[in-house]
């Protein structure tokens, strides 16, 4: 972020200067030239909510939170260069005499302020996506893109919350044109909060789909509450949505001055996709009369190359500057991520998993095995937060397994197991299926049940921690027991 003064945050979160220890006036040499000191003010250069990542002349937001209390890492963040601290009411400790301290009656909401009115001074664009799936995936697509062409910043992983998105805002550099950020939602009213901090430019919403119906309830309220990134549009704003939102959900747009563009593959679409074709590891299509060769697989991933497509265009770009850019596409750690571990091909995709994600994922690996005639195995982990639909979703998600064709099935929790239940009653083939009640238990028979060659599709919620199956796959002593593609080269 481009250097801030400390009375100008002061001003914006409201906040009153503790007079116990430190004063505006207060001067902190090591950390400011002659020059600012005369003009009677200090200066910060960056933002931290964690004591363990602050450098020199950053601002350190204390926030609490039922697991931390960054109130009590003050010194810390003192230590390390911060120049001033924000912090809750009648929190000041001994550790303010090291620096200046801005009293505040939430830390949180003081965050989200200073991000509004950084990003209106700053200047840059913003585009806010948010969607049931894809979001990551559709924001590292337009930022590839997209900075090639101009100076952009993105998310840090997926900070998407009203943490991470104010993070987001402030880490732009002043020569920054455009801010990607992701709003991410798990009860009503919160996409409202962010996109109102964030005040997008262009939002994007990439689906919607039964997620985190333990906070939102049913499908209808999950639709209500992605289209509320639009309350924070600006005026001349545009709103780019998946066709499907209105089509199949019926969803009523807000009638305001921001213009909706859809993307698709309805005739009606204003970015309509055609001619999609699969292949192993990627995916091709048509859009504006060109093709798309895209090096990411599956369903999910055209659709979220058309929404990145639609960003892209509203800043200049031609399709045929899309198309070209894609092909250099790296994929997303953890979301469809193909792994080869000597014979064995494994697709990496368990950050997280809905439903929805979890059938586009089914897709993928049922094409690879029908292509690559290899044998199919699913590493099935609990979907978290579906609330009273849980059970009803996990019995859904075994029957989508049989369609699949899967031959291997591997659950992982207590909810997967019925999820093994009902692709047993459904099968009309032989499908063998093991239930574990954790990850370990899962590691320590990995190598008794995969064989040569297999095909192996991890995925499921964070909850599941499915990352540790991927590392144990990739252990000496698990890619030792296989053959090797080299070592089969050979005979």
């Amino acid at each position: 972020m481009k250097e801030f003064s400390i009375k100008a945050l002061a001003q914006i979160i409201k906040a009153k200067f503790d007079t116990r220890y430190s004063m505006l006036d207060a001067r902190i040499s090591r950390h400011t030239s002659d020059e600012r000191q005369a003009t009677g003010d200090d200066f910060f250069t960056g933002v931290s909510t964690d004591s363990r990542t602050v450098k020199a002349c950053d601002c350190f937001f204390a926030l609490a939170g039922e697991n931390f209390d960054g109130h009590n890492y003050m010194a810390d963040a003192f230590a390390k260069g911060a120049v001033c601290a924000v912090v809750n009411k009648n929190r000041v400790t001994d550790a303010a005499q090291r620096g200046i301290v801005l009293e505040v009656d939430d830390t949180l909401k003081a965050l989200g302020d200073f991000a509004g009115e950084y990003h209106r001074q700053a200047g840059y664009k913003v585009v806010a996506i948010t969607g049931s799936a894809g979001k990551t995936t559709t924001r590292q697509i337009a930022y590839h893109v997209l900075s090639q062409y101009y100076g952009v910043y993105q998310s840090p992983k997926n900070f998407n919350n009203n943490i991470g998105l104010p993070l987001t805002l402030l880490g732009a550099d002043p020569e920054d044109k455009i801010v990607i950020a992701e709003l991410g939602t798990n009860h009503p009213g919160e996409i409202a909060y962010l996109t109102r901090v964030a005040q997008p430019d262009i939002a994007v919403i990439t689906n919607v789909h039964p997620a985190h119906l333990e906070g939102l309830g049913d499908i209808q309220t999950v639709a209500q509450e992605k289209l509320s990134i639009s309350e924070g549009l600006q005026p001349d704003g545009i709103l780019i949505i998946n066709a499907d939102l209105v089509n199949r959900l019926n969803c009523q747009l807000p009638v305001t001055n921001y213009r909706v563009l859809t993307f698709g593959t309805s005739d009606d679409c204003d970015y309509k996709i055609s001619n999609i074709k699969y292949e192993s590891f990627s995916s091709s299509f048509t859009m504006d009369k060109t093709q798309v060769e895209l090096p990411l697989p599956g369903p999910g991933n055209v659709e979220n190359a058309a929404a990145a497509w639609a960003v892209c265009s509203r800043f200049g770009l031609t399709i045929e500057n899309f198309s070209q850019a894609v092909k250099t596409l790296k994929t997303v750690s953890m979301r469809m991520e193909v792994i080869q571990i000597g014979t064995l091909t494994v697709i990496n995709d368990c950050y997280n998993a809905n439903p929805a994600s979890m059938k586009n994922a089914l897709e993928v690996l049922k094409n690879l095995c029908v292509e690559k005639k290899c044998r199919s195995v699913f590493i099935c982990g609990d979907m978290a937060e579906l609330g009273q639909q849980s059970e009803t979703l996990h019995a859904e998600l075994g029957a989508a397994i049989v369609k699949a064709g899967v031959q291997v099935l591997l659950t992982v929790g207590k909810l997967s197991k019925i999820t093994a239940e009902a692709a047993e009653k459904a099968a009309d083939y032989d499908i063998q299926i093991k239930c574990f009640d954790d990850t370990i238990s899962t590691c320590n028979n990995l190598q008794q049940l995969i064989k040569d060659y297999d095909i192996i599709l991890v995925k499921g919620s964070r909850i599941a921690k499915l990352e540790l199956i991927i590392e144990k796959f990739k252990t000496h002593d698990f890619v030792t027991g296989f053959v090797t593609l080299k070592d089969e080269k050979k005979r």
